[in-house]
């Protein structure tokens, strides 16, 4: 198709000298097939064979990126009273129950689906079932589903007692089994690989201490260099400033999460190219929330403000060090829901001290750089992919806008009136935080 977008204001995705992102009244994006072909002051004479979408004053933009999802789980709250679940069990169980693992493919395909209808054109998966999230993207990039571009790590590799060592993860008990299990990966035809190097909020035994150095040194530099001379760049779950470290020093490309760094730290990150990828959205249900409301037990609560404010420490630090920080939701965690981009672009400005304007800068351009595909995607520009939303009111003075889009448009599919399924309770618990 061809479409016309006219009548509204446009922001391209790019920040002027003063770093705010300046809005085109007037202008039309025009799209032929899957990619923008015009921006700009475009006479009418020229609409010609073009599908005219008259937005009427509201407002287009290149469509969000979202670095960090687990399409595995929905992000519905725990119960209360409810045990830990037994992740490795439960996928144990589903791997060997053909319904129940078909029921899981269905799962992951419509959180992808929940992605893009809520305005994230593009979404890097980091730790997911088998090669689910590889099937779904092969599924829509054939076009016979509808979803995002997606960049998938398939599954992760963690070790025995390691952050999801056993279900979203294998487990590597030496270098040479992380070599291994890299190539085993790698046969699923991933875009990425993902590393558990450290625990978590959730597995975490003692209070003050997320984050705990699981992957020993050797191993993830055994598994960066296998993944690097297969040609993959190698993202890693860390939570700690040792992991973090550990994670730099031998070989990681982007930290996902985060902790508070030292100058060794920042060094290692400008000395590495590596970027942040800042996801506060999962830590924050934990450090701020009531255990009434989050049913988390103490240990989590207190582990998550920890963690909370380490993510918050090391995306200050790289920011105002000039080190790429990207960001990500990790969706599918409790409270964080596949629709909720644009409450990380909020908590961002809330907790980072940035602009709207370089908020939604971070998850446009920003974003595409770190995942290397700025060329792609990421601006309104002729001869990039169509990758755009629409919403009714101004970004930059209200982020909420981007909660209900008019419509969403990737690779030049257009969805009109795009309505993710939504979970109330999640909505009304987070709200308080805006």
């Amino acid at each position: 198709m061809r479409y016309a977008l006219v009548g509204g204001h446009v922001l391209d995705g790019t920040l002027d000298a003063e770093g705010t992102m300046v809005a085109h009244d007037g202008w039309a994006v025009l799209v032929d097939g899957d990619r923008i072909v015009a921006v700009g002051d475009i006479a009418t004479s020229e609409l010609m064979g073009y599908q005219v979408i008259d937005l009427a004053g509201a407002w287009v933009m290149p469509g969000l990126i979202n670095l960090h999802a687990h399409l595995a789980a929905s992000g519905k709250p725990p119960r209360a009273n409810a045990k830990p679940v037994d992740y490795k069990r439960l996928f144990d169980t589903l791997t060997k129950v053909p319904p129940v693992l078909a029921a899981y493919r269905a799962l992951c395909a419509d959180a992808a689906k929940n992605q893009l209808l809520s305005g994230v054109t593009t979404l890097r998966t980091v730790g997911g079932i088998l090669d689910f999230d590889g099937t779904i993207r092969d599924r829509v990039n054939a076009g016979r589903m509808l979803g995002p571009r997606m960049l998938v790590c398939n599954t992760g590799v963690s070790v025995p007692g390691g952050h999801f060592a056993g279900s979203l993860a294998t487990e590597a008990s030496s270098p040479e089994e992380a070599v291994a299990h890299v190539r085993q990966i790698a046969a699923t035809n991933p875009d990425w690989i993902k590393l558990m190097i450290t625990g978590g909020v959730m597995d975490a035994s003692d209070e003050g201490e997320p984050g705990v150095l699981r992957m020993p040194p050797e191993t993830v530099r055994a598994a960066c260099e296998q993944a690097h001379a297969l040609g993959y760049r190698v993202c890693a779950h860390v939570e700690s400033p040792e992991g973090v470290r550990v994670a730099l020093e031998n070989g990681v490309d982007t930290i996902e999460h985060g902790a508070r760094p030292d100058e060794h730290i920042i060094d290692l990150f400008r000395e590495r190219g590596a970027a942040d990828v800042c996801t506060i959205s999962p830590a924050l249900p934990y450090a701020l929330m009531s255990a009434d409301e989050s049913h988390a037990p103490e240990v989590a609560k207190a582990n998550g403000k920890v963690v909370m404010d380490g993510i918050i420490a090391c995306a200050k630090a790289c920011l105002a060090e000039g080190i790429p920080v990207g960001l990500g939701t990790d969706s599918g965690c409790p409270f964080i829901t596949h629709y909720d981009m644009w409450r990380e672009l909020h908590y961002f400005v809330r907790f980072c001290d940035v602009t709207p304007s370089f908020a939604l800068h971070t998850a446009t351009l920003a974003n595409a750089r770190i995942l290397g595909i700025a060329d792609e995607t990421g601006t309104l520009e002729a001869g990039k992919s169509a990758d755009l939303i629409v919403c009714e009111r101004n970004p930059i003075e209200d982020l909420t806008s981007l909660r209900r889009l008019r419509l969403v448009m990737c690779r030049g599919r257009l969805v009109e009136d795009p309505r993710p399924r939504r979970m109330a309770r999640v909505d009304k618990a987070l709200d308080r935080y805006l």
